[in-house]
């Protein structure tokens, strides 16, 4: 919901460093790889309760996100290699959250665990469902031009889920009521996509 007023801010705040990054020969996808290899590390540390190192994990990985796009504008543009990694691990490392949560008290966790998880399949089959479509249209959104995909905005996005991950792990105790609530906002989302994607790609808009 708010990702387009935070991402050009971001890019202005990570500038500085990604440049540094790039004038040393750091590679976008590297950077991708890494940011994902440090939030699989969530997992155990939230299994074992050490929410602490998992929030960290979290945001080095958010970080490491945020820079490889940051990165690859500095060596001339994005691949579409890097879309594709940084769109496929990213859906991957949010469905690892909830799974941590879940190993580290299954009694209490798993079944909201679970329905946070069927709710992210929501919100990124949409997603990518909208966005293949989209691509062979030759469509692009004009709220987040430098993404390598279409990117179709909603209630819950990158910025709304990445708040969540701090929230629970800031008070684990209250994971339950947090993920259920978040997971009813992503299915808002999921069916605010279906109806756009039914509008958008009817039989009358075919080229």
């Amino acid at each position: 919901m708010i990702d387009a007023a935070l991402i050009p801010v971001q890019r202005r705040m990570l500038a500085p460093v990604a440049a540094a990054l790039a004038a040393r020969g750091v590679q976008a996808d590297h950077l991708t790889l890494a940011g994902f290899a440090i939030g699989v590390l969530a997992v155990p540390a939230l299994a074992l309760g050490l929410f602490g190192w998992a929030l960290a994990a979290i945001l080095l990985n958010r970080l490491c996100d945020g820079l490889d796009g940051a990165v690859a504008r500095h060596r001339g543009g994005g691949s579409d290699r890097g879309a594709f990694l940084d769109i496929a691990l990213d859906f991957a490392f949010y469905a690892l959250v909830p799974l941590g949560f879940a190993l580290a008290d299954p009694g209490a966790n798993a079944l909201a665990a679970a329905v946070l998880i069927a709710a992210f399949v929501g919100t990124g089959s949409s997603f990518l469902a909208f966005a293949v479509i989209a691509g062979k249209r030759g469509m692009r959104p004009d709220a987040y031009p430098t993404k390598g995909i279409y990117y179709l905005g909603g209630l819950t996005e990158g910025a709304e889920t990445i708040v969540l991950f701090v929230a629970i792990c800031l008070f684990p105790q209250a994971f339950v009521p947090l993920a259920l609530v978040f997971a009813a906002a992503c299915a808002i989302t999921t069916v605010t996509r279906w109806l756009q994607g039914w509008r958008s790609f009817g039989p009358s808009d075919r080229p």
